[in-house]
């Protein structure tokens, strides 16, 4: 063994001398009985690698179990390709498509396909995939010039890999082999598919939910959450996207060079308009029989809620009601009283760092149509204040707004009767495909809005956000999402065109994470992701539109 080459590993926090080409497979194979667990990727000079990843330099190496945000990517897109083999295998010439994340999976079906998949099929599909993790087979990294893999997917009938290759700038594309099929992702795989022998399927709707493995109890597959109207708004939005025949990146990218952008941003922004308009008709239509007189918009973070409370403030007008606006940070308890998170530190995205006692109390007696002293919170000194003249009364034509991350969760206004509420839930639902295999996460839409919005108005760096996404993820999963389905009205607040608008801004961003920074192997990721699109540029992005909270240019004041 040659002794001058060697990896530095995170794990163990210790040098392990290697032969130039030992993969990282061989090295985990000499260490197993120090680390503890059995790795499925590795963080190789802070960038996610896959276990055949081969040493040829002097390296610092993190191995990463399944359970690491990465090794979840890692699994979840080795099961997908597993699934798309057992489709192959059974139902020769039916087409995979993935196409979102929704009720705790991914929902799958047949492209093209108007029958809804039977329990009969999804059985046999569950049953082959079971049977390709018992074969152990290998996923093959394989790397060839991109034009050879392009005509590779041509003959495999994969349409939609083909046309977001035939705009690719890469001389090689990195693809998969399992047996006899092949597939690409924008990441990597596991060694093989004995790895991933934790998973469900199960019929779902007109198709059927891919469920990968429970966070919390790994050795368990997630367990399927119904969300009809979250299922619903994805399915609208994907409706609106065979209308204008924008699917996926590729027809996205084919728009942008043949100058149609104009035209599908135009289309984009009248849809939202639509939708404002159509909550707001449906909020006046309850209001104008007595109800209704709150209106709560929540969401998880960079989802728009502000422009959405801004616009749809707007469309009541044209109702004729008149919002008044209350901020529930006014509502925050004394900061000696704030509950603290994991760490000690105080957690103000807590349900109970309000007072909600005072808060049903104050929107109680507004509703009853009494004047009520509002309270401004002073965030330097930690403490809520009543200034002088600081009063609100509703007249009979006014209707109460507020937003924040709490509003669907019925505590929060646990005194407040039922018909005098109208709750909005907002997110970035977005519907538009890589390709038919690899779908684009909401939480990575709203990463960049963030990322993008934090650098340009807070003084945040990419790394700042980076390193922060996965305390608020977790705010995000305890506070907000348990309470989807408490909504009157969800607003999917993505744009099919944003992000490659986005990309303007959030690559020279992202460019300045160091490499030696964990947070580089999420800004590589981003950065990765980020280049299967054309640039477009903000020229024809109205004032009044969402995006522009996030890119400046806005004619709303934040």
């Amino acid at each position: 063994m040659n002794n001058e080459l060697s990896i530095y590993c995170t794990n163990t926090k210790e040098y392990i001398p290697v032969s130039g080409g030992d993969t990282l497979q061989e090295v985990y194979d000499t260490i197993k009985h120090r680390l503890g667990f059995e790795p499925i990727c590795a963080r190789v000079n802070n960038r996610t690698e896959d276990l055949r990843f081969p040493i040829y330099n002097n390296r610092q190496v993190e191995f990463l179990d399944m359970q690491s945000a990465s090794g979840q990517r890692v699994y979840t897109r080795s099961l997908c390709m597993i699934l798309y083999k057992a489709i192959a295998d059974l139902y020769p010439g039916k087409r995979l498509i993935i196409e979102h994340t929704v009720s705790g999976g991914m929902y799958c079906n047949f492209k093209h396909e108007h029958t809804p998949i039977g329990a009969d099929t999804v059985k046999a599909l569950k049953k082959r995939m079971h049977e390709i993790v018992e074969a152990n087979l290998t996923f093959k990294r394989q790397e060839r010039l991109t034009s050879d893999v392009v005509e590779m997917f041509k003959k495999q009938g994969l349409h939609d890999k083909v046309r977001l290759l035939t705009g690719s700038k890469d001389l090689y594309t990195v693809y998969y082999k399992l047996d006899n099929v092949i597939d690409s992702y924008y990441g990597p795989l596991a060694p093989s598919t004995g790895y991933i022998k934790t998973f469900d399927l199960v019929p779902y709707n007109r198709g059927m939910l891919l469920l990968g493995i429970d966070k919390a109890h790994p050795e368990q597959p997630a367990k399927m959450v119904d969300q009809k109207k979250l299922f619903k708004a994805f399915e609208d939005y994907e409706a609106f996207n065979c209308v204008i025949n924008v699917a996926d990146v590729g027809e996205l990218n084919e728009a942008i060079r043949t100058k149609q952008a104009g035209n599908l941003i135009n289309v984009a922004e009248a849809l939202h308009a639509k939708m404002f308009s159509k909550i707001a008709d449906d909020i006046a239509r309850r209001f104008k029989k007595g109800g209704a007189r709150v209106v709560l918009i929540a969401g998880p973070s960079s989802s728009g809620k502000t422009t959405s409370s801004k616009r749809l403030a707007i469309q009541l007008i044209t109702n004729y009601i008149k919002p008044k606006v209350i901020s529930l940070d006014n509502y925050f308890v004394d900061r000696s009283r704030t509950p603290r998170d994991e760490s000690g530190d105080y957690d103000y995205e807590s349900l109970y760092a309000l007072d909600l006692d005072q808060f049903n109390q104050d929107i109680t007696d507004l509703i009853a149509g009494k004047e009520v002293k509002m309270p401004t919170y002073n965030f330097e000194t930690g403490h809520r204040e009543y200034r002088e003249g600081n009063v609100m009364k509703l007249e009979k034509d006014n209707i109460l707004l507020m937003e924040g991350i709490h509003g669907l969760n019925p505590e929060l206004t646990k005194l407040i009767p039922e018909e005098q509420k109208f709750r909005v839930y907002v997110s970035a639902l977005t519907t538009l495909n890589i390709d038919d295999h690899n779908w684009i996460p909401t939480t990575d839409n709203r990463l960049l809005r963030r990322i993008v919005r934090d650098y340009k108005y807070r003084g945040a760096s990419a790394q700042d956000t980076i390193a922060r996404w996965p305390s608020v993820r977790r705010g995000e999963e305890k506070w907000i999402f348990p309470f989807q389905e408490n909504a009157d009205a969800m607003f999917n607040s993505s744009l099919l065109f944003e992000l490659a608008v986005m990309k303007n801004y959030a690559e020279p961003i992202l460019r300045q994470v160091p490499v030696n920074v964990p947070e580089y192997d999420e800004a590589h990721r981003l950065l990765r992701f980020l280049s299967y699109f054309e640039p477009l540029g903000e020229k024809d992005i109205p004032t009044t539109s969402l995006l522009r909270e996030f890119l400046g240019g806005s004619s709303f004041h934040y």
